[in-house]
């Protein structure tokens, strides 16, 4: 989960907001089955398990990852060898069964035997993120990440990102497709290519982040986390320093010349620090020793608090970290009249939306929507 900060000693980081996830969703009524008609048998018939347009469905313009293909594949040979077909539920829809079993020897042993811990990383994110598409594929939505009956797309407006701005969304495995991850908004929004999914040591997705970033050169590449190795800069200590003359150049000039490109880390507390970590090691061997340059927000609520309150009313999910974002920005001269307050206004939108389709999600499941009461709910 994304936590807004503060300059405030004290303030911890940016997180995002821990997702919901069906407590039981057993493939038998959608694309996987639990009988013949399993995806790995269609697959055996010579269908893609999953193709390039599925995967890019999710949100995505990259190629799909080779390390995520080849998992799949041997998925499919695990299922022929041991005629155990694959069926997942459960809390976080996780493999069930027989398969599970299987499944969980071998891709032990798969990473056991390899030495390197970068790879190691790399096949840990890659099978995460090869389960979550194969136990979503039928159920979920591909756009929004809710299950079909409960799609909330109809609802959300478009809108276009102001050319001289662009999010990476730098997604933890774990985080990819949970139905309350807040993240996604921001490409239903204003379009993958100006808020652009880089899921955490998937290697295709991380070369395409970081071409883009050394093409726009490091002192226009930001983290919003709070780095407590270097002092925090605020959205004006940033941006608001130099003469007004200077921010009267136009939005195709900005795209081309300027354009500021934000990190948002998208995933748990427990999980942001080697998030933050990589993106540091990463930075050191494009850039050198220095940190990657990283700015605080003014602290807000987040419409989120309503379904999920958090420890702190500096906390806050992803979404609302990059309206709190673009606010901020609105009130400085250089971006004063390009609009940011209607983009950031639309973001805030489908956060409501999203809020709206999982409270009545919870309702009709006879659930509370309030996750501290949920102990005294009878």
């Amino acid at each position: 989960m994304i936590m807004m900060v503060s300059l405030a000693p004290w303030t911890r980081a940016f997180f995002l907001v821990k997702c919901l996830v069906p407590k039981t969703h057993i493939l038998t009524n959608h694309y996987y089955h639990c009988h013949c008609n399993s995806p790995l048998s269609n697959a055996d018939m010579g269908e893609e398990l999953v193709s390039l347009q599925e995967w890019q469905g999710w949100g995505t313009t990259s190629p799909l990852p080779a390390m995520v293909t080849q998992i799949v594949e041997d998925m499919k040979v695990l299922e022929k060898d041991f005629d155990a077909q694959m069926t997942f539920g459960g809390n976080g829809g996780k493999l069930q069964g027989n398969y599970r079993t299987q499944e969980d020897k071998k891709h032990r042993a798969t990473y056991q035997a390899l030495g390197d811990s970068e790879k190691k990383l790399q096949f840990y994110s890659a099978r995460q993120i090869a389960c979550r598409i194969l136990g979503s594929k039928g159920y979920l939505c591909q756009k929004c990440w809710l299950p079909v009956e409960d799609c909330m797309c109809s609802k959300i407006t478009s809108c276009m990102l102001f050319p001289g701005i662009r999010f990476w969304l730098y997604m933890h495995p774990k985080d990819f497709l949970r139905q309350n991850n807040t993240g996604k908004l921001l490409w239903q929004v204003f379009g993958v290519d100006a808020a652009t999914l880089c899921l955490f040591a998937i290697p295709e997705h991380e070369d395409i982040m970081w071409n883009s970033f050394k093409l726009a050169g490091k002192g226009n590449v930001w983290c919003l986390y709070p780095n407590k190795s270097a002092v925090l800069k605020s959205v004006e200590d940033a941006f608001g320093q130099e003469p007004v003359a200077n921010y009267e150049v136009t939005p195709e000039k900005l795209k081309v010349d300027t354009t500021l490109h934000f990190i948002l880390i998208d995933g748990t507390w427990s999980n942001s620090a080697a998030m933050f970590r990589r993106l540091q090691d990463r930075a050191k061997s494009v850039w050198g020793d220095e940190d990657l340059a990283c700015i605080s927000l003014n602290p807000g609520a987040s419409a989120m608090h309503k379904l999920r309150p958090q420890p702190s009313w500096d906390r806050t999910c992803t979404a609302a970290a990059a309206v709190g974002l673009l606010s901020e920005l609105q009130l400085l001269p250089r971006f004063s009249s390009i609009g940011l307050d209607k983009q950031a206004e639309a973001v805030e939108h489908a956060l409501e939306v999203l809020l709206e389709a999982l409270t009545s999600r919870r309702l009709r499941m006879g659930r509370c929507t309030c996750r501290l009461n949920e102990k005294w709910c009878l």
